[in-house]
């Protein structure tokens, strides 16, 4: 089993931010893949459902905290699953890659992430990170403002189809193909940006 995690902030007024992208990789893999809607749980705090993705069982949550306390809701699904850091997948947004690009890590550092800062706080380092890159603001006392800032209608059409991709091959991610996972990805976002023009 493999605990899927989006990051984001809970409510109307932050759903279309950069921030959300996790929230929104989330939305596409459930459309995708045609799983049951998810459900707000209290404990953890957070919108879950339980499902299968090929031949993979899964839990998939949006902690309903903030973005800077996402690592509770986080650990208590872990823990109540028996699952290990390693079991974790966490889709977030990314300022220091270009919107669009994605990368696949695990372990390391939070990079002054916050939701990362406090998975790491509650569960470790160990898991995977999905990064969606949402780009750099020009200066650095605009990054809040860019991360809690709403997609552009042009910048949504470049991600869109990258949060579709990420769901189509979710598979390959978890049978730890990585590499052949964002392969994939750039592909097909290029190839759809190529047809685009």
């Amino acid at each position: 089993m493999r605990l899927v995690v989006g990051l984001g902030n809970p409510g109307d007024s932050y759903a279309h931010n950069r921030h959300n992208v996790g929230y929104m990789a989330i939305d596409e893999i459930i459309k995708f893949h045609r799983l049951p809607p998810l459900r707000v749980k209290k404990r953890p705090h957070g919108e879950l459902i339980e499902g299968q993705v090929s031949d993979h069982k899964l839990v998939i949550l949006k902690p309903l905290s903030f973005m800077n306390a996402s690592g509770k809701p986080v650990g208590d699904t872990m823990r109540y699953f028996n699952l290990k850091p390693e079991d974790v997948i966490v889709f977030h947004d990314e300022i220091d890659l270009i919107l669009g690009k994605v990368r696949v890590k695990i372990g390391g550092g939070h990079a002054g992430h916050n939701g990362l800062r406090d998975i790491e706080k509650h569960i470790g380092n160990g898991f995977s990170r999905v990064r969606l890159g949402v780009g750099r603001p020009p200066t650095a006392a605009t990054v809040i403002n860019h991360v809690l800032g709403n997609f552009s209608r042009t910048d949504k059409s470049l991600i869109q189809p990258v949060l579709e991709a990420a769901s189509k091959h979710l598979p390959l991610l978890l049978n730890g193909n990585s590499s052949d996972f964002m392969s994939r990805i750039a592909a097909e976002t290029r190839e759809k940006t190529e047809e685009d023009y």
